[in-house]
């Protein structure tokens, strides 16, 4: 009869399916201390971004100044859009920071960079020629975080629902992201 001791399961977390034969094991630790670091530095980026549109801190535009450059791209009810952005950059990158419903933090910011990066995009990949790699990156980091969950150091890790984040979540997080950006992207003149 077989034994069903836990060396001859299947692994059933990311630690123990990162073991390869032969080598060291993957500390857990270390996969969710790199989400860690990942997650406070986009999340606080990011906030520190909104806050430059809600409050003009940073030598932001504040409300009056993100809402004029709004207005000039074409989004209808500028003053509106600025606050919500200030808003969803802000909030999503707080929550995120903390790892609170880490895969809707985390796709509030991809929906706000795909707009930036619509907004922004010139055809160039590098910065110092008007291109868009910073937005791309926090696309990419975003995205990644949706999908992989906010690790082990996250307050997600202490809410019933989200305690175990599978890969369901985070992609319906980035569905949503990329339909609401859509929708805000359709509603610009």
């Amino acid at each position: 009869m077989p034994s069903s001791s836990p060396s001859t399961t299947a692994p059933t977390n990311h630690a123990a399916a990162a073991t390869v034969p032969g080598s060291a094991a993957t500390s857990p630790h270390a996969y969710d201390a790199g989400l860690l670091l990942l997650r406070v530095a986009l999340g606080l980026t990011m906030a520190a971004h909104g806050s430059q549109k809600l409050f003009g801190w940073f030598g932001g535009g504040g409300i009056d100044g993100t809402s004029a450059f709004f207005g000039a791209k074409g989004y209808p009810a500028p003053k509106f859009m600025a606050v919500v952005a200030g808003l969803t950059e802000t909030g999503g990158g707080l929550a995120l920071a903390v790892g609170v419903l880490a895969p809707l933090a985390a796709a509030a910011i991809l929906g706000t960079m795909l707009n930036a990066l619509a907004v922004t995009w010139s055809g160039s990949f590098f910065a110092m020629k008007g291109g868009s790699e910073y937005e791309l990156l926090l696309i990419a980091a975003a995205a990644a975080l949706a999908l992989t969950g906010p690790g082990r150091y996250a307050v997600d890790r202490y809410l019933p629902v989200v305690r175990s984040h599978r890969l369901s979540y985070g992609a319906a997080a980035v569905l949503l992201a990329l339909v609401t950006a859509g929708a805000v992207l359709l509603a610009r003149a």
